[in-house]
């Protein structure tokens, strides 16, 4: 379990480290060494995701503890069937390095293309779907 506290409250998150081992450990390091602190959600898009995890802000920075992106890791009874889901942002094909997402609805689209390596758990998923009913400017 990992508690992330954002400005619309705080969200619960159940990690699937059998399923995803390097994914959570990934994230659980960088929750750990603070890496995520006073990051924001730059990528919003309604109905959809809501994707952080890079520093920069501008969705293009960001780097895994491993010093080198890392490979996908795909589970065949993990699918992209509901909100709430947590997943690996890339650029690609195992370019996995710090940012992530939740899915705000079904997304069958990025099955097998984003490694999904946890949820969001109980009635905090209530403060992630407030994110994407934040502000944001016309870049984001």
């Amino acid at each position: 379990q990992v508690l992330l506290k954002t400005t619309v409250g705080d969200i619960d998150l159940e990690l699937w480290s059998k399923e995803a081992p390097k994914a959570c450990r990934n994230f659980i390091q960088l929750c750990l060494e603070g890496y995520y602190n006073g990051t924001i959600f730059h990528r919003v898009v309604k109905g959809f995701i809501v994707q952080g995890g890079d520093p920069t802000g501008t969705g293009t920075g960001g780097e895994s503890i491993y010093g080198e992106p890392f490979k996908d890791e795909f589970h065949s009874r993990i699918r992209f069937n509901r909100r709430g889901l947590l997943a690996m942002a890339n650029a690609g094909r195992n370019d996995n390095g710090s940012q992530f997402f939740f899915t705000l609805g079904a997304t069958p689209e990025l099955h097998n293309k984003h490694t999904i390596f946890g949820k969001v758990s109980g009635e905090t998923i209530f403060n992630m779907i407030k994110l994407q009913e934040a502000l944001v400017d016309q870049v984001n």
